[in-house]
């Protein structure tokens, strides 16, 4: 039975959503996720049409169900950047109570990190912390590896402890590091692709795929 939340409100677009799961499922070939974390990287496949997600994507063991559990708490998202939160799907975010919040922008979050000579995406972690976000929140990066640097600071050197980290910033200075230090930790539940290959698409894709577990699994 399709889900009636999380998938495209038309026939016809469910029609093309699922035709192409099909040809991931069948041009992917063998992996050796489970049947839940496959659903989420098929769709991050789907999004981007590369199919080396098909290994280069990581699960803490616990990620998954973390990730449902605060879904079903309608816990905030706190994303690095605000294509991330453009790109969720409103009615499927509301259906499920979740919030999204990002800070890049903001007007005292620029003048910080030009006091301290830092980044945005630093400041912009800390302010989500200071009002409380991170903490049992799930927090998405699709774009600053020194957001992910930050973030893992904070949960060594002052346990905060979100549900779970999606880790997946794109580049070329320190994305591929911060995923690879991310992925050491233990406490905290996380996603990730390693190396340079990320970005807020694959990000958004993967909550996506969250959100319709959640859904699939509640009915």
């Amino acid at each position: 039975m399709s889900n009636v939340i999380t998938e495209q409100l038309t026939q016809a677009g469910k029609k093309i959503e699922h035709d192409s799961f099909a040809i991931v499922d069948r041009e992917a070939g063998e992996h050796d996720y489970s049947e839940a974390q496959w659903q989420i990287v098929r769709r991050m496949i789907h999004a981007t049409a590369d199919f080396e997600f098909n290994g280069l994507t990581r699960f803490h063991p616990d990620a998954v169900g973390a990730g449902l559990n605060a879904i079903c708490q309608g816990v905030g998202i706190v994303a690095d950047v605000e294509m991330i939160c453009v790109g969720l799907s409103k009615p499927r975010l509301n259906h499920f109570g979740v919030s999204t919040h990002h800070f890049i922008a903001d007007e005292d979050v620029i003048e910080q990190a030009k006091r301290e000579n830092s980044t945005r995406a630093v400041q912009a972690m800390r302010k989500a912390q200071r009002l409380g976000l991170l903490e049992g929140g799930i927090v998405a990066v699709g774009n600053a590896p020194t957001a992910l640097l930050e973030l893992i600071r904070m949960t060594q050197e002052e346990a905060v402890r979100p549900a779970l980290l999606i880790g997946m910033p794109v580049g070329f200075v320190s994305a591929a590091e911060s995923k690879q230090a991310l992925g050491e930790l233990n406490d905290v539940p996380w996603i990730i692709s390693d190396g340079r290959k990320g970005g807020s698409t694959l990000v958004v894709a993967a909550i996506h795929a969250l959100l319709a577990l959640t859904e699939a699994a509640h009915k």
